[in-house]
């Protein structure tokens, strides 16, 4: 099993081996990354032993793209990654609204992870019309 100072966890969606029986797991970047993308996605209550984990995004599906719900994403994504992410320092959140005529809108999280004060993105598509094909 790999080890890694910043951590290690398995694949998200979980895939495993058939052959050899192990489980995929992710380190480092990836992990940090993957973790963002289960905590945006993640609605909360839905982790029995931990209620508050997750990011209340789906609740925003049929509301208006007005200033106040642009600043009601943001700050939604602020307090999930701020409580939830230990491993990252969170510089910045943008939202890209060019696909709003699609129903999407990319939240575009601009973070440092303190261990090795590297910079990174990570662009989370937030649907607005239910049912649109995620890819």
């Amino acid at each position: 099993m790999p080890t890694s100072f910043l951590g290690t966890g398995w694949s998200f969606p979980p895939s495993f081996d058939n052959i050899s029986g192990e489980t995929a797991m992710l380190s480092d970047h990836a992990d940090v990354e993957s973790s963002l993308a289960v905590l945006l996605s993640t609605r909360p209550g839905e982790r029995v032993m931990l209620p508050s984990y997750g990011c209340a995004l789906d609740e925003l599906v049929f509301e208006s793209l007005t200033t106040t719900f642009k600043a009601y994403i943001k700050d939604l994504v602020k307090t999930a990654i701020l409580f939830h992410e230990p491993r990252i320092r969170l510089n910045g959140i943008s939202l890209d609204d060019s696909g709003e005529s699609e129903g999407r809108i990319l939240i575009i999280v601009d973070y440092t992870v303190k261990r090795t004060n590297s910079r990174a993105n990570y662009v989370f598509p937030f649907y607005k019309n239910e049912g649109s094909e995620v890819r």
